[in-house]
């Protein structure tokens, strides 16, 4: 069968071309890039803990080595912490922070070693035609060449040639925002802690201030520069590295600059991310970064929604519905993200009015913005898929369990069926469903004694009749989820229903949406309403 022809080697096709090879299917990477990226200390991502994930499980082995998790988050105003949250073990988790070229020189390393990824260097496209069962793309460098495959993917940046050749518009707002960026190695209080300064107290200072550290004392600190601000000179960018660290120090500590930038934020979002067998994913179909958010992010759902999809859609009959259900899901899952932080940037901006002088404003202006830095809220969290065209119809067989259908499911610890633990967010991305089994005293007991006793061995023959591939799992508990719950989940994580007890029709029938539908004589004809 033709591969998937994946268009621009940054993380975002990197990522798809390994999850895509995780799931068995063959793509072909052209990069545009003719020459290995640049370390750039200042160019820096914030991962949130979904996305880091996804990318240990493609097995990108640089997260640990180069990025860091904060212990802690804080937020001052002018002189005055607001808010302090710790982070990690029993508290909330940490976002990762790691420096962009160390992140694509890990998947790289893991591209190299996955046999289903064929990397094209040089490979800059000029020509994508479409066809009934295939697309494809020509190449005018290193030399020219057709690549044929069964669905092409544009992952090629702001930018974009796919986009620009399948004729999708691209509207949206051009620098939201504009910051000044320096990476320098120094030592600083609280050394694992992130900190969001706004507002502070000495002459000339920027109106807010972001530093975020990473390994070995290295700081990336960000300046947000007011509108039409003229060019970033070096002596300028010097002075405010040396007047922010006084003002947090007393005075100004030795320090080693390693790199200088100035990073613009711009809020675009495509008008159409599927025509045909064409997709866009990544910076070709949205940008934002305005008010913490990180592109990388929903550049990296996009991947995680779209590889499953692509994955079903050749092996397992899935319909044009399924395919659709990428730009109905993640569209509009960005399109909320955008809309969430325009409606915020005028009042945490400034912009004057009753809004920003009424008693307690500041403070939620600084809740919100900690939320967007951590992943949290409706700026930062992991979107919830409520209205997908993929959702089974609601019926009274479904229970309420304590994540909503489409949102995604809790990282729980669970069992499979040989015994063996994990967590559940290590079972994802496999391309298969998880059908989870809510069974306290599991853990406790011997796998022989559960395995064979109770609804074990009729939930397993509902799910080895289910019209996808789907692997059964147990786990002690699950928020919100009483004993004998079974949870059906979606290959990305997201919550599909939930069911008390095993209920074969129900099941499959739910199973059956989530491909986008298929022949419904093939559901089982067992039809007992419940068993607990």
């Amino acid at each position: 069968m033709d591969p998937v022809i994946v268009v621009g080697a940054g993380p975002v096709g990197l990522a798809l071309a390994l999850a895509l090879g995780r799931q068995g299917v063959p793509s072909v990477l052209l990069d545009e890039s003719s020459e290995t990226e640049e370390p750039r200390p200042a160019r820096t991502v914030v991962l949130r803990p979904d996305t880091a994930a996804a990318l240990d499980r493609l097995g990108c082995t640089t997260l640990g080595d180069e990025g860091a998790h904060w212990t802690g988050w804080r937020s001052i105003r002018r002189k005055q912490e607001v808010r302090r949250l710790p982070l990690g073990g029993d508290a909330p988790p940490s976002p990762l922070h790691i420096p962009q070229h160390a992140l694509t020189r890990g998947l790289r390393a893991a591209v190299a070693a996955q046999p289903l990824v064929t990397l094209v260097p040089g490979g800059r496209i000029d020509a994508l035609e479409q066809e009934p069962g295939a697309v494809t793309v020509h190449t005018r460098a290193p030399e020219a060449t057709w690549w044929r495959g069964s669905h092409v993917v544009g992952c090629d940046g702001a930018r974009s040639t796919v986009r620009k050749l399948l004729g999708i518009r691209f509207p949206g707002r051009t620098a939201v925002e504009r910051h000044a960026v320096a990476t320098l190695r120094v030592e600083l209080p609280r050394p694992d802690e992130a900190l969001l300064h706004r507002q502070p107290p000495w002459r000339g200072a920027a109106a807010e201030i972001t530093a975020r550290p990473l390994p070995d004392d290295v700081w990336r600190l960000d300046w947000l520069l007011p509108p039409g601000t003229d060019l970033v000179t070096p002596d300028t960018l010097v002075a405010r590295v040396r007047d922010t660290l006084a003002g947090w120090c007393g005075t100004t500590p030795p320090y080693d600059l390693l790199d200088t930038g100035v990073y613009t934020a711009h809020h675009r979002l495509a008008m159409r991310w599927r025509v045909d067998r064409a997709f866009l994913a990544g910076d070709a179909a949205h940008l934002l970064g305005a008010l913490g958010t990180q592109g990388l992010d929903e550049g990296l759902r996009d991947v995680d929604n779209l590889a499953w999809k692509l994955a079903y859609a050749r092996r397992h009959d899935g319909s044009e519905t399924l395919l659709d259900s990428y730009q109905a899901e993640r569209r509009t899952a960005v399109a909320a993200r955008l809309r969430a932080a325009d409606h915020v940037l005028s009042s945490v901006r400034g912009g004057g009015g009753l809004r920003v002088r009424l008693p307690g404003t500041a403070r939620g202006h600084d809740a919100l913005l900690t939320d967007a830095h951590l992943g949290r809220g409706p700026l930062g969290a992991p979107p919830a898929h409520t209205h997908s065209p993929l959702a089974p119809e609601r019926t009274a067989a479904q229970v309420a369990v304590a994540t909503e259908p489409g949102g995604p499911v809790e990282d729980v610890p669970v069992t499979a069926p040989d015994g063996t633990g994990a967590r559940l967010r290590d079972r994802l991305g496999q391309g298969r469903l998880l059908v989870l089994l809510i069974a306290p005293g599991t853990g406790v007991w011997d796998r022989r004694h559960w395995q064979g006793a109770g609804v074990m061995p009729r939930l397993d023959a509902a799910v080895s009749a289910l019209p996808v591939p789907a692997e059964l799992l147990v786990a002690e508990a699950y928020p919100g989820a009483s004993a004998h719950t079974v949870l059906l989940v979606r290959p990305d994580g997201h919550l599909v229903a939930a069911f008390p007890g095993v209920r074969p029709d129900e099941l499959y029938a739910a199973a059956d949406a989530v491909r986008g539908g298929g022949d419904a004589s093939a559901a089982p004809s067992d039809s007992t309403a419940d068993v607990n």
